[in-house]
């Protein structure tokens, strides 16, 4: 992998994206950064982070998908690359919360977000970004957010971590188009609090109960409501109060 290390930068996601819009880029062109000023989550939701602390990424992805359809396909493949890779370090409890948060018991250690371009040709690019704790401890304000060395009670090597991710993504990406079923089954295992009844709020700030069911092929949650229906929700449309 073709790797460019940045000290501060407003967004590595749009740092690549911008490069990948000014010259022909290497599949798994990889950027890192110690601070990151304008990280971004879904949703426009902001991503921070304590600087040299925690991993930083994005990577350029050529051709990942046969088809824009199977566009979650990818999230899929990345987040469970994430997992693998952390399994390696022994990190206890891991889990992938729809639809993107890496989890660790109930802490968010991790976050994803994706943003594909659709050429006119119909060839797919992506850039994938990555925020992960690893070395910081104190998150202040955020009783949910932790760390590989919070939880661990040891420091890590980012780099080696970074290595390591890449490795497993480059294997997930070709089962994506070879045995994406596998995936979706990994996926389907390792999906935060399914099948456990928990409360739910939407974006009306209703609150209700549900059971989550799983996610649908185009990455809306499904959870099964008290009425005995399932309801399938998009992002930023119902909240896990967990």
């Amino acid at each position: 992998m073709k790797l460019i290390k940045l000290g501060a930068i407003d967004s590595t996601n749009e740092f690549l994206k911008g490069l990948s819009h000014r010259q022909k880029l290497d599949n798994f062109t990889v950027v890192i950064a110690e601070k990151q000023t304008k990280g971004k989550g879904q949703m426009g939701s902001v991503w921070d982070s304590e600087e040299g602390k925690n991993l930083i990424v994005s990577v350029f992805i050529k051709d990942p998908l046969l088809q824009i359809s199977q566009i979650y396909n990818l999230n899929i493949a990345v987040a469970l690359a994430v997992v693998s890779a952390l399994e390696s370090y022994n990190i206890p409890k891991l889990s992938i919360k729809w639809p993107n948060d890496i989890m660790s018991y109930n802490f968010k250690i991790g976050g994803i977000l994706i943003e594909n371009s659709l050429k006119v040709d119909g060839a797919i690019s992506s850039v994938v970004g990555l925020g992960l704790n690893i070395n910081q401890t104190n998150f202040g304000d955020l009783p949910k957010a932790s760390s590989l060395a919070a939880i661990c009670g040891s420091q890590f090597d980012k780099e080696q971590i970074l290595h390591m991710i890449i490795e497993k993504m480059k294997q997930n990406i070709n089962l994506v188009q070879l045995q994406p079923e596998s995936l979706w089954l990994k996926y389907s295992e390792r999906l935060f609090k399914k099948g456990i009844p928990m409360p739910f709020k939407d974006n009306t700030d209703k609150k209700f109960m549900g059971i989550i069911q799983g996610v649908s092929p185009y990455g809306k949650l499904q959870v099964l409501l008290e009425d005995d229906s399932v309801f399938e929700y998009s992002i930023k449309e119902v909240q896990m109060l967990y």
